[in-house]
């Protein structure tokens, strides 16, 4: 299993690339839960704290794709590095005027949020850059999924370590130091410094006039509702059954699910057109959620949890190839950053609706709201199979095989059956 993703890590700049990206998105994946440390130890409120983390969260959603066109425009390093200086800086400025006055915390977390770097959807761009086959860069979208799954789990915990070395204060600023340090990383890389989006024909909806892109995040708004909504699910659950350390089991199982099916997904090829194969993976998805009703001891719900996450990864996996297929000429970082965009605002949304529903019918009707979104989201794409099985170009492939001279007499990859 371990022999694809090694290849991939061999490949020149691949390690490289991959740890700067993940070590320079640590602010974005531990915003929340330092957030929430921060101000409780600054004496504000868990409402004033889900409120800033909120408000981070809405300008993330605003800014990726907005930073993403202009990646696509002017190049990895002329947006990249700054924005991730300003992210980091204003975070900086929070974390010294603190919680008072308000209306400066709510700005300088909110421009934390809109500043940092869409570098989750600029290495996507780089990988056929940097790999010779197809089939490589298909394994990397997979090792990049499960890679994510990694860096969720350690982040939380890098936190927890900084708070305990030194202050809450100093967790933000250190987490957000070190992000600086992967983007500039990323950023002074031979692969980034080449890198150009083809031409683009000028639109003002950019990557999103793709009706295949389009379905494509309709489908996945819902897969991100599924899983916001589990996490609020599982307090009630885990209130029942032994508190903050079984929640903790729980969310853990999720992401092991997540790394253990990424991990499966990626280590062999697959046939079939990826449109027809994420059908299936968000059929599946849905599917493995509807066991989480039964709501068994604490031991077995954990095992349960970790089979509901084992689709997630090989479903992102999938829909990164499908970006890839559908983005318009020159449009490749916008068109991954849309993606990361919807699937963070449907999270978000599927917390806030599983809050009421938690509360008027308690965990069990928490729990049914993951399998609902699940079916919802394959009920898009099967209702949209016609658009979505029409790809616009090979966006990624495409550009970095144009902007490539050592690529200059190789055949381009087809948008082919192999995935």
């Amino acid at each position: 299993m371990a022999a694809g993703y090694l290849e991939i890590l061999r490949a020149r700049h691949a390690a490289r690339l991959l740890t700067g990206t993940l070590v320079g998105r640590l602010p974005n994946a531990t915003a929340a839960i330092a957030l929430v440390l921060f101000v409780r130890a600054e004496g504000g409120t868990y409402s004033l704290a889900g409120a800033l983390a909120a408000v981070y969260g809405v300008a993330n959603a605003v800014g990726q794709p907005v930073l993403g066109r202009l990646v696509d425009l002017y190049g990895q390093p002329r947006v990249q590095l700054p924005a991730s200086v300003l992210s980091a800086l204003a975070m900086t400025a929070f974390a010294f005027s603190g919680t008072d006055p308000l209306p400066v915390a709510y700005c300088t977390v909110a421009a934390a949020g809109l500043f940092t770097p869409p570098l989750e959807g600029g290495l996507r761009a780089l990988w056929p850059s940097v790999l010779r086959r197809e089939e490589q860069v298909h394994t990397a979208y997979a090792m990049d999924a499960v890679a994510q799954e990694v860096m969720f789990t350690v982040g939380p915990l890098l936190v927890t370590l900084c708070v305990s070395l030194w202050s809450e204060r100093a967790a933000l600023l250190v987490l957000n130091v070190v992000g600086v340090l992967g983007a500039l990383s990323v950023v002074v890389s031979p692969p980034s410094r080449a890198w150009r989006s083809a031409p683009r024909e000028a639109h003002w909806l950019g990557a999103l006039r793709s009706p295949g892109l389009l379905v494509l995040l309709g489908a996945f708004l819902f897969v991100g509702i599924a899983l916001g909504s589990i996490t609020v699910a599982s307090v009630p659950y885990a209130d029942a059954h032994g508190g903050d350390a079984v929640y903790g089991w729980l969310m853990a199982a999720l992401g092991l699910g997540a790394l253990v099916g990424g991990s499966v997904y990626g280590a062999r090829q697959w046939s079939g057109t990826p449109e027809r194969r994420l059908r299936i993976l968000v059929a599946l998805l849905a599917v493995c959620y509807l066991p989480l009703l039964l709501m068994p001891g604490a031991v077995a719900m954990v095992l349960l949890t970790v089979v509901s996450g084992v689709f997630l990864a090989p479903c992102i996996a999938c829909a990164f190839i499908i970006v890839d297929r559908h983005a318009p000429r020159g449009t490749v970082t916008e068109a991954f950053s849309w993606l990361v965009t919807t699937f963070t605002v449907g999270a978000s949304v599927g917390t806030g609706l599983a809050g009421p529903v938690v509360q008027a019918g308690g965990a069990l009707w928490g729990f049914a709201l993951p399998g609902v979104a699940g079916a919802v989201s394959l009920l898009v794409l099967l209702a949209t199979g016609r658009v979505l099985a029409a790809p616009v170009r090979s966006g990624v492939v495409a550009a970095s095989s144009e902007n490539d001279p050592n690529r200059a007499a190789e055949p381009r990859f087809s948008s082919g059956d192999r995935a």
